[in-house]
């Protein structure tokens, strides 16, 4: 449960990360690519949950 933990919140921190990029870092030179990035970040939490939440026995 502890690694989960780690992976979720190293997955939330990446994306929050991304955000925080790619509208102060990348938006000022290309827009396309700062809503590429938000794409990717948006797309985050979802695995970071999938994954928090998955079953560890098989």
């Amino acid at each position: 449960m502890r690694r989960r933990r780690r992976i979720y919140l190293t997955l939330m921190g990446i994306c929050g990360l991304l955000y925080l990029i790619s509208w102060t870092v990348v938006a000022p030179f290309s827009r396309v690519w700062a809503v590429a990035l938000s794409a990717v970040a948006s797309i985050l939490p979802l695995v970071a949950v999938i994954i928090a939440n998955r079953d560890g026995t098989n």
